[in-house]
């Protein structure tokens, strides 16, 4: 089992403040006999302080620890040698990592009491330019873990940041997982389906009508290979869809279905994030697919709007309305899963047909810091 002196994730840093340790023990070198000893000793439970203080970072111990460390600098400082106070800025260090503001304070406080206290006490003995000359180490030392707290505050928000990126990218897989399950289900799915009862017809029909049982022969090759550019799709095109693009895509699908479809709106959506734009795109193919399916429409309008603090997308047709016994067939629960992604919302109503909205807040927060730039 190999023994860390100092936690690894510090690197080099901790053992650059020993050097600090060679001061006092030249100070303890000075005196004789059970005295040095003692200094020694100290010196030897002051270094044990240390190593421990990381290793308990965030710990109940580590106050004690924290306590011991302040305890020894005080008796150094006044039995010893005054110029041992400089030991300060070790614990100095420490009390910047205490997370709760009142426990901070609390320690700060004690810490910068403890190191007036051997000033003090040698005030008789120091002479005005060696106390000038204390002033401003012991005013850097009081105000160090201020400096200490914030860093350490950065980077824990800089983790917690990182965690969310990660957070983001599982749950982007994780859609698109669900994307291609739902996809190959209500749209694969579909197309096997229908191949098999075309298959069923051709077999029926081969003998009582062999012409027709050609052209249901050839339209079950045509769906397959439809088929099979749907699952090339799934397996290839893993990219980010635009709203644009897929507005392409959609024109073409209501075109081959006889659907006249009429678009509203800035199809482009500027500085809308990828992501967005996907889970949306997502979603207007799924309501598209059900237009076709489901509608018997004559028409299709799709209008976007970008406001300000939010977009929303209105898919809207002249079909038979909602099937009130099969709402759910109508694909709300997985447009509704997409959309909790990125704290969307999903509505669909009758009126002289269907009527779907899509609506997505939008983030404004960097575009008000940049306000006055």
């Amino acid at each position: 089992m190999k023994v860390e002196i100092f936690p690894r994730r510090f690197g080099f840093f901790p053992y650059v403040f020993l050097v600090y340790l060679f001061m006092p023990g030249y100070y303890i070198s000075l005196e004789n006999g059970i005295k040095m000893a003692i200094g020694y000793a100290m010196l030897l439970a002051f270094l044990v302080t240390y190593r421990q203080l990381y290793f308990s970072l965030g710990e109940k111990k580590f106050t004690y620890w924290l306590v011991l460390q302040v305890g020894i600098i005080l008796c150094l400082s006044i039995f010893y040698n005054i110029n041992n106070l400089f030991l300060g800025f070790f614990p100095a260090n420490f009390i910047g990592w205490y997370e709760d503001k009142k426990v901070f304070y609390r320690a700060l406080g004690l810490f910068a009491l403890t190191i007036v206290t051997p000033l003090l006490i040698h005030l008789d003995n120091l002479l005005p330019r060696n106390l000038f000359y204390f002033v401003p180490f012991i005013i850097i030392m009081i105000v160090s873990p201020f400096g200490i707290r914030s860093m350490n505050s950065r980077m824990e928000l800089e983790r917690k940041l990182d965690e969310a990126n990660e957070q983001i990218k599982e749950l982007v897989k994780r859609e698109e997982r669900m994307r291609i399950a739902r996809d190959l289900h209500d749209t694969l799915g579909h197309t096997l389906s229908l191949l098999t009862l075309k298959s069923q017809l051709v077999g029926k029909l081969v003998t009582k009508n062999p012409e027709r049982a050609k052209l249901e022969a050839k339209e079950m090759e045509r769906t397959s290979r439809s088929a099979l550019a749907q699952v090339r799709e799934l397996v290839s095109d893993m990219r980010a869809i635009t709203i644009a693009e897929e507005l392409i895509e959609t024109q073409n699908i209501l075109q081959s279905a006889g659907i006249t479809l009429e678009i509203v709106g800035d199809t482009s959506l500027p500085n809308v994030p990828h992501l967005t734009q996907n889970i949306l795109s997502m979603c207007l193919r799924e309501a598209v697919t059900n237009v076709v399916k489901h509608s018997k429409a004559s028409r299709c309008r799709i209008e976007i709007i970008h406001e300000v603090s939010n977009i929303k997308i209105i898919v809207k047709d002249d079909g038979i309305g909602i099937d009130k016994n099969n709402k759910d067939g109508n694909g709300l629960k997985g447009m509704g899963e997409r959309l909790d992604l990125i704290d969307g919302t999903v509505s669909l109503s009758d009126q002289k047909g269907a009527k779907l909205i899509i609506s997505v807040p939008v983030i404004i927060k960097e575009r008000e810091a940049g306000v006055g730039f």
